[in-house]
């Protein structure tokens, strides 16, 4: 078997040539090609982005590299809501009566609605007048979605729970499995309903937050049970008596409007909330009242895509054709954003940086899915930053700390990927 050798003078005339042809470059396309180094030894894969006081592109490494986003995403879905509802919008619940005191429940997709704000507008409902309710339905038409929300992947993680146009604690159940088999509920401000008992038999001892849909379910009956178990709880410490529970039901043409209660949060508030603690049973909410708001009820998925990529599109022009968004929290790995268009929406969405969670390196919101971890935001003297990483999650805080020294004067942007 014969060996292919290099001579030494061919190698040295090899290397001659590549260095040659780098200092061809221009002085931007070698500062693009000697920034990837920031990477190299972490996330050779990987891309970011650093901006100048200008706001372009002045350090970069794959800028135009369409890579998985995660919760980053979250920032172009408070973006869009921004744009589309407003800052102070709120989100509506509407109660119905009907001639044989039936009363109607019906959502909009609040995703505020906690064991204490049902507690409070079932008083407000008794302070209005209503005094008794025959049946409860839940009013579900303000919704028409099919199949899972986008990334969720069955588990019985609450992270992971089903979003609904009337949705009560996240569509989480808190309980508590005690050593005798007693099932109580896992917090003081939740009262006992009867799905925590369906839930809890199968559990170990101890306190739990389940996915309403835990094991398997139809989401949309589901979430309407746990949504009427609850109010009905609440109505009834209120002191209004609820004969029974009958599912889900449309409005009938009868029935009169006896209140329609809002959020207790604004959008801001939501989306500071959402922000810090990434949220994505509240993302998506919005991302869905988007759609409806542009294009009408029933919300959709295909109507909340469609508004936000409109609302992208009149905010950074061009640049939002880069974000590929298909649901709101960033869960779905078909999501997609470039380096280059997460700085570009973080200069429009300046305004609004302190929604984002505030640490040693900035205003910086994180994203991690297994096998990603990202990052965008603003460092502590200003300049917007992306890092889109193939890398574990405890790696993303040593390239912060290197974006962090990279120098901020103003100087050429980095082209264009070939």
């Amino acid at each position: 078997m014969s060996v292919r050798t290099t001579k030494p003078g061919a190698r040295l005339r090899a290397g001659l040539r590549v260095f040659c042809f780098f200092l061809l470059l221009p002085a931007a396309g070698r500062s693009a090609l000697a920034d990837c180094r920031l990477l190299a030894d972490i996330a050779p894969a990987g891309a970011y982005g650093l901006a100048d006081g200008a706001g372009q592109p002045a350090h970069g490494c794959r800028l135009d590299q369409p890579m998985v986003p995660a919760s980053i995403i979250k920032i172009a879905t408070v973006a869009a809501a921004l744009r589309l509802l407003g800052p102070e919008y709120r989100f509506p619940t509407e109660f119905h009566l009907d001639a044989r005191h039936n009363l109607y429940i019906k959502g909009f997709g609040d995703p505020t609605l906690t064991s204490e704000a049902v507690a409070a507008m079932a008083v407000r409902l008794r302070e209005q007048g209503l005094a008794r309710v025959e049946t409860l339905f839940i009013d579900g038409s303000a919704f028409a979605l099919s199949g899972l929300t986008p990334g969720q992947e069955g588990s019985d993680n609450p992270y992971d729970a089903p979003v609904g146009p009337l949705s009560v604690n996240f569509n989480a159940v808190p309980l508590e499995r005690h050593p005798s088999g007693r099932i109580t509920p896992g917090e003081a401000q939740t009262p006992m309903v009867p799905i925590m008992l369906e839930m809890g038999r199968s559990r170990p001892v101890g306190r739990h937050r389940l996915n309403v849909c835990a094991g398997g379910c139809d989401p949309a009956t589901r979430v309407a049970r746990y949504s009427g178990e609850l109010f009905r709880a609440q109505l009834e410490a209120a002191g209004v008596p609820v004969a029974g529970l009958g599912g889900l039901r449309p409005t009938p043409a009868g029935a009169r409007l006896v209140a329609t209660l809002q959020s207790d949060q604004t959008l801001t508030a939501m989306s500071r909330s959402l922000l810090h603690y990434s949220t994505n049973f509240t993302a998506n909410l919005v991302f869905l009242a988007c759609g409806a708001q542009r294009f009408g009820y029933p919300a959709t998925w295909d109507k909340a895509r469609r508004a936000v990529r409109e609302a992208l599109g009149s905010q950074l022009g061009a640049a939002a054709e880069a974000i590929v968004q298909v649901d709101g929290a960033g869960l779905s790995r078909d999501n997609r954003v470039t380096a280059r268009a997460m700085l570009r929406l973080l200069e429009v969405f300046r305004p609004h940086r302190d929604l984002l969670p505030r640490d040693r390196h900035g205003w910086i919101k994180t994203g991690t899915l297994t096998g990603v971890a990202n990052g965008a935001g603003y460092l502590a003297d200003g300049r917007a930053c992306v890092l889109l990483l193939d890398q574990p999650a405890s790696r993303r805080a040593l390239l912060l700390d290197r974006l962090g020294r990279l120098p901020s004067a103003t100087g050429p942007s980095v082209p264009r990927d070939s």
